[in-house]
């Protein structure tokens, strides 16, 4: 399960994600959202040992109008403000936790989006970005908290390695992982 917000003080904030989440349902429900889908350090704490983290990165697949150019995640934001949401800056701030919603930004992030598994927290549905999604989109981005991630679900053992190559191979991310096993992964003489 994922560990508390900290707030700007750096304290750990008691409180507990499965309220987001069934606002989040119900805001799917509701028809803002058509899907959507928790990643970033909360969604590897389903897989992981539990970190501090500052956010909750929730994906979103967003209804868009014919012809509209432009994605637009107002009604997201009216919808959270209105059932007790707070805008602070790029998060709304949900039970006391930022949370931040992010559009598909790439095909494996759509992939992931798609493709997201279906786990219990405490008794209320939410869906995740798969582990082998989690680590791909890690060796995407390929930050240094990216890749420590990415070492923690090789070490946890948690990836099923044929479904981890094949989204590499269909993301373009053999070659990026060819390169992160001879830095990381290789066995010292």
């Amino acid at each position: 399960m994922a560990a508390s917000p900290l707030s700007s003080a750096g304290k750990k904030i008691d409180v507990s994600i499965d309220q987001i989440i069934s606002l989040i349902n119900r805001m799917e429900g509701d028809g803002i959202v058509k899907r959507y889908a928790i990643g970033g350090a909360v969604g590897a704490t389903f897989y992981l040992e539990p970190v501090a983290t500052l956010d909750v990165d929730i994906f979103v697949a967003v209804p868009q109008k014919t012809g509209q150019v432009l994605l637009d995640l107002r009604p997201i934001h009216d919808y959270l403000t209105a059932h007790g949401g707070v805008v602070e800056g790029e998060y709304i701030v949900l039970a006391g936790w930022p949370v931040q919603f992010l559009p598909p930004t790439s095909p494996l992030v759509e992939e992931a989006l798609a493709d997201a598994v279906t786990v219990d927290v405490d008794g209320t549905p939410a869906r995740v970005f798969a582990a082998e999604h989690l680590a791909a989109v890690a060796l995407q981005t390929g930050r240094a908290k990216d890749k420590a991630r990415l070492l923690q679900f090789v070490e946890a053992g948690v990836l099923k390695a044929e479904r981890f190559q094949a989204i590499l191979a269909r993301h373009g991310l053999v070659d990026r992982w060819r390169e992160f096993e001879r830095t990381f992964l290789r066995t010292m003489p």
